[in-house]
């Protein structure tokens, strides 16, 4: 009877179809369904025309990323959205292999691959570029190789964790949690001995030398991203609490994945065989603290963590069906996969747009959003994704209303990143001139220095313009249905002979959040 312990390889044939499911499902969307470019990525488009080595609101990895794929595929929203696509079937992958490495079999590795497959949040998060997709594949990442280290504790393990932390730093500062309680897994638990050795600080150091040029830009602006953290702190995220976060890790995972990730922290930190793998559960629990004593974060800040708790529960639910329960672990599969169907229009833009607000009232789900926005029919997420295009259309015409020699001068003014973005991305569709912000990292790319600038300006107040130019007059209009309420109805002015300089109301403008 042969007893060798099963490996990846026995199952390469149902880990490979897992990870296709979700890379089917947002190739399919990003295809032949979806809205339009979301609000930020047209800012990521701009962040990768001006490759540094930071932004004010994020690290620079996910944009030079982005700056490949853009010059490999191109700009539209299939070629936008592919990578994402794929990092949600590698983050499947690596699940699976985790779920192996402890003590996983067959079952186990479905329960763990559909609770990542059908999670709300990591559905929405790889539906679109951001930083966000690479986050969660970078984390589970590290949390393999921290298996691995339990397991073997090869020196090679060592290193590709440090640079895994290291790159997981300069895509999303937030891998410091992971790297706290990694630290604080070490001290509480019986690695505590490892400590004594050189190999956490090994990695330690490489981790510190791929995250020290975001030091380095942060100490040359001023610390842009912590003004950044606190601005958003203290207001668009204000609104948020514990209450919010908690209820959140519920619904954002999936209700039912409940019946996965909390048995998978049982395993981890009770369990005779999961308790090895204690460290994975110190890491969520640290995790979870220092998000719950900030008060006001998202819910889906501590997504990354949870491919490891869901790993574990499927080991314990497999093995406690296979002994007894054994309608438990097709219980726990149907569960997941039919409410995860159910709840995938709410995350990514499968259905059309009014096929999905029917749907969602029928749930009797109101539209949502982090940032204590007004909204209408459509939550934030999808609302951001309407009326860019006829956003930089309706500029447009303003432009060309202007005379040939005002042409020359005219500088398009945004009121944040997203308006700035669309009109520089749909410039080689429209005629249009520069565009210019005071917000985030546009705040910090300045302006081109023009003489007696004409203006023109998307939204805001006339009386308020007055204050900086002798004449402001309201040229046009945008309208965009399903668009977010405050980027609609929206007046268009053109402002001209300024009181003072494009220099002094810089510093006035600036506005991180």
């Amino acid at each position: 009877m042969n007893n060798k312990p099963e490996t990846g390889s026995d199952f390469r044939f149902l880990i490979l179809f897992l990870s296709f499911v979700p890379l089917l499902i947002h190739l399919y969307t990003n295809a032949f369904a979806g809205y339009g470019y979301f609000r930020d990525e047209l800012y990521y488009f701009a962040c990768s025309n001006r490759l540094d080595l930071g932004y004010v609101d994020q690290p620079p990895l996910s944009i030079y990323f982005l700056f490949l794929s853009r010059n490999i595929f191109g700009d539209s929203i299939f070629a936008l959205r592919m990578l994402p696509a794929v990092i949600s079937a590698v983050t499947v992958f690596i699940t699976a292999l985790m779920t192996i490495k402890l003590g996983g079999k067959k079952f186990a590795i479905v329960i763990s691959s559909v609770a990542v497959i059908f999670a709300p949040v990591y559905l929405g998060m790889n539906s679109y570029f951001s930083m966000n997709s690479f986050d969660i594949l970078l984390w589970t990442t590290a949390l393999y190789i921290i298996v691995l280290i339990v397991k073997e504790n090869k020196f090679s393990y060592w290193i590709f964790l440090g640079f895994v932390i290291g790159f997981g730093l300069l895509n999303k500062i937030g891998f410091l949690w992971l790297g706290f309680g990694f630290f604080a897994g070490l001290l509480v638990t019986d690695k505590r001995k490892l400590l004594l050795t050189s190999k956490p600080y090994i990695t330690a150091l490489i981790a510190l030398v791929i995250f020290v040029p975001y030091i380095i830009w942060n100490i040359k602006n001023n610390f842009a991203h912590l003004e950044f953290i606190q601005n958003a702190t203290s207001g668009k995220y204000s609104g948020l609490n514990i209450a919010n976060f908690i209820k959140g890790q519920f619904l954002s995972m999936n209700p039912f994945s409940a019946f996965i990730w909390i048995p998978g922290l049982y395993y981890l930190l009770f369990d005779r065989e999961g308790k090895k793998f204690r460290l994975l559960a110190i890491i969520y629990i640290a995790s979870f603290l220092i998000l719950v004593l900030n008060g006001h974060s998202k819910a889906e800040y501590l997504a990354p963590a949870y491919p490891a708790l869901f790993a574990g529960g499927g080991v314990l639910i497999e093995r406690i069906s296979s002994v007894k329960l054994r309608w438990l672990k097709y219980a726990v599969i149907s569960f997941v996969v039919i409410s995860g169907i159910m709840f995938s229009p709410l995350a990514i833009p499968i259905l059309p747009v009014e096929a999905y607000i029917e749907y969602s009232r029928k749930l009797g789900i109101h539209p949502s959003s982090s940032e204590s926005k007004k909204l209408s029919e459509l939550p934030q997420f999808y609302a951001d994704m309407f009326g860019w295009e006829e956003m930089a259309s309706d500029v447009s015409n303003v432009y060309l209303s202007l005379t040939e020699n005002e042409r020359k001068r005219a500088i398009v003014f945004g009121r944040n990143y997203g308006e700035a973005a669309s009109i520089e991305f749909f410039k080689n569709k429209y005629p249009l001139p520069p565009a210019i912000s005071g917000h985030n990292s546009y705040w910090i790319w300045g302006f081109d220095k023009v003489d007696d600038p004409v203006l023109i300006i998307i939204g805001g107040d006339k009386e308020d313009h007055l204050k900086f130019f002798e004449n402001v007059e309201e040229a046009g209009i945008h309208k965009a249905g399903y668009s977010m309420p405050y980027e609609n109805d929206l007046p268009i002015f053109i402002a001209r002979h300024p009181k003072l300089s494009l220099s002094d109301a810089w510093l006035k403008i600036k506005h991180y959040d």
